[in-house]
């Protein structure tokens, strides 16, 4: 009878920090609010698009990873938003391509929701790049002239200046996409 040498299996250790949950919120909020972007919406008086609600949760998740983690960790999980949305990009045009089954009678619907995604991603990207980057960079620039002081100047500053970088690009990419083809119904989507 051998004797078997037994060996605990050995793991990379967890870390003890909730960087990867908040990257992973940041990135689902950041390609639900492209999917929901696609469908225009009227809400009273207001135009806008269907992640208007949602957008704005991206903004909180990346002030909180750059005030804990600072810019470069911001910064990685801005380009990891980027890629996930790009994959799903063109995982949603492999979908469109490929053949319906004879029992799949919604292929036309499928193809014209997801084939906007596109279209949106690249106004969501170019306003989410620019955005998420000014957000970050307005931040630790506030919190290496302030230090820890003036956390709430901190977050609502960087928050208008990179939700406005983003929602210009975005708004004047996606406009015509979901259909605004008005001077006054782009302000308003704008505003």
């Amino acid at each position: 009878m051998s004797h078997m040498s037994t060996t605990e299996a050995q793991f990379i250790p967890l870390q003890r920090t909730y960087y990867p949950v908040i990257v992973t919120l940041f990135v689902a909020v950041f390609l639900i609010s492209n999917i929901l972007a696609t469908k225009g919406v009227a809400v009273g008086p207001l135009i806008t698009d269907g992640a208007f609600f949602l957008f704005p949760l991206a903004y909180i998740l990346g002030d909180v990873l750059a005030e804990c983690y600072g810019f470069k960790a911001a910064r990685r999980a801005i380009f990891a938003g980027f890629a996930v949305t790009v994959l799903a990009v063109a995982s949603f045009y492999v979908a469109i391509w490929l053949p319906p089954a004879d029992f799949y009678g919604s292929q036309e619907e499928f193809a014209h929701v997801l084939g906007l995604v596109p279209q949106i991603v690249v106004a969501s990207l170019a306003g989410y790049v620019v955005g998420q980057l000014l957000n970050s960079w307005v931040l630790v620039a506030i919190k290496q002239r302030t230090g820890e002081k003036s956390l709430w100047a901190r977050l609502i500053g960087s928050t208008v200046v990179g939700e406005f970088g983003d929602t210009l690009l975005f708004c004047l990419i996606a406009a015509p996409v979901i259909g605004i083809s008005t001077l006054p119904d782009l302000i308003n989507f704008v505003v």
